[in-house]
């Protein structure tokens, strides 16, 4: 019998880690707008950039340090050096290896699939990967925007493939108007699509596996129909119908507010126009930070401070996750502040 064992000098890694700021990643889609860009300083250059991945540990799509003496390096390779000062002793113990959270931004410029994701059980059963629970936060929506989560009245799952083949498989899913600000937390199981006009941001597990039920027959990329996946969603999808789908918050202008605390991740929106102190070690999880509003200078300790503008996030390691927050330029500036479960 092989064991593994990990020897880490926790001393010097708390020495040697700070706030890590990424490369760009970001990744063309059929649905996807041109607001991303912009958002993020680039020059627009036309092409439809449905999504930017901000902190990733996927194969072939991790991220990438871009900032300090780590520059060049990825999250896996941080967390095979540093393990649990970088994710934390409670992701350690759960995850080992893995890093359990994916962050994007989201610009939907027409309506993303209908889809389901299955839940950890069946997602290891079936592809030997975690499930995939998320969470939204709507950063801008043109006038008359919607989404849709979850069912607004009971269905079989034999009106569902009826539904599915004959395109009515909308007219049973809830519609939510939206505006900046709104949250929707949702659970592996609950059928969901983004429609067009909507830019947000996605906290979710470290998962890449989409079950598309429905695709308005449209062509991808690649001018061929987008493969569908109705018979394995069918046993993925819950059901049931709720008499709520949004998330209920009281947004203060000072402090932090808890959006989401799932068994997966936990989700703060903190607002601030001066400065907020953040000691998040107790938590044992690293911390990301993403920017929905104004910029922000993030530092740790005695550290030099690092910029996070609108669009942009980082990752505080866990060792280091007693932080400052202030308002670069003493406007308001609002950040999601997410860690592992």
């Amino acid at each position: 019998m092989l064991f593994l064992f990990f020897i880490f000098d926790t001393s010097l890694m708390i020495k040697t880690l700070y706030p890590l700021l990424f490369e760009d990643n970001l990744y063309e889609l059929v649905w996807g707008g041109t607001k991303l860009k912009p958002m993020k300083g680039m020059p627009a250059d036309g092409k439809p950039i449905g999504e930017s991945w901000e902190v990733s540990n996927i194969p072939g799509r991790q991220s990438i340090i871009k900032n300090g003496p780590l520059a060049g390096r990825t999250v896996g390779d941080l967390i095979a050096t540093y393990g649990p000062a970088f994710l934390g002793e409670g992701v350690w113990e759960r995850y080992g290896m893995q890093f359990p959270l994916l962050v994007k931004f989201i610009d939907a410029a027409s309506s993303l699939s209908i889809q389901v994701h299955p839940n950890d059980a069946l997602a290891l059963e079936r592809h030997g990967k975690m499930g995939k629970t998320e969470m939204w936060y709507v950063m801008a929506a043109d006038p008359g925007a919607t989404l849709l989560a979850g069912f607004k009245e009971q269905i079989s799952k034999e009106e569902y493939e009826r539904r599915v083949m004959d395109g009515s498989i909308v007219k049973v899913l809830a519609r939510h108007n939206v505006k900046p600000g709104d949250v929707f937390y949702i659970p592996a199981g609950r059928v969901h699509a983004i429609n067009g006009g909507i830019v947000l941001c996605e906290i979710q597990q470290s998962s890449d596996i989409t079950y598309r039920l429905f695709d308005y027959r449209r062509l991808g990329l690649d001018g061929k129909p987008r493969e569908l996946h109705t018979q394995l969603a069918k046993d993925a999808i819950d059901f049931s119908v709720q008499g709520n789908y949004r998330t209920s918050y009281e947004d203060v202008q000072e402090g932090a507010t808890l959006l989401v605390d799932s068994n997966y991740f936990a989700v703060n929106l903190l607002s601030t126009s001066h400065l907020l102190m953040r000691n998040m070690k107790d938590e044992g999880s690293f911390v990301t930070l993403s920017c929905v509003k104004g910029q922000a200078k993030v530092r740790c300790g005695m550290g030099e401070s690092i910029l996070l503008r609108e669009c942009f996030s980082c990752l505080i390691p866990a060792s280091v996750a007693d932080y400052v927050v202030e308002s670069a330029d003493g406007n308001e500036v609002e950040l999601l502040e997410s860690w592992a479960r």
